[in-house]
């Protein structure tokens, strides 16, 4: 599904968190969960898309992700926890 989207990817509940931006979700959260690339994720096991929205602009999603990464650890856990507070893995209702 290619759509521009703001992604938190975690390992594990209030665990190690990942801000990123994408224009195909799907895709992507797919190559982070099979370790495909290099980086962050891959090195610290974040393999669960815990957070995200969509966008019609991918520079309204890359506004968002920088305002995102901008803030503090607790107001990320705090966007989680709104809209997924168990930290379930949202892969399969994308």
């Amino acid at each position: 599904m290619k759509h521009p989207a703001v992604y938190i990817m975690a390992n594990k509940r209030n665990g190690t968190i990942y801000v990123g931006v994408t224009s195909d979700l799907l895709q992507l959260v797919y190559q982070h969960k099979e370790g495909i690339h290099d980086g962050f994720t891959k090195k610290y096991g974040c393999k669960r898309l815990v957070y995200y929205e969509f966008y019609d602009a991918i520079k309204d999603a890359i506004s968002r992700e920088k305002q995102l990464k901008g803030g503090s650890r607790m107001q990320k856990i705090a966007l989680i926890n709104t809209v997924n507070p168990n930290w379930e893995d949202l892969y399969d209702c994308i």
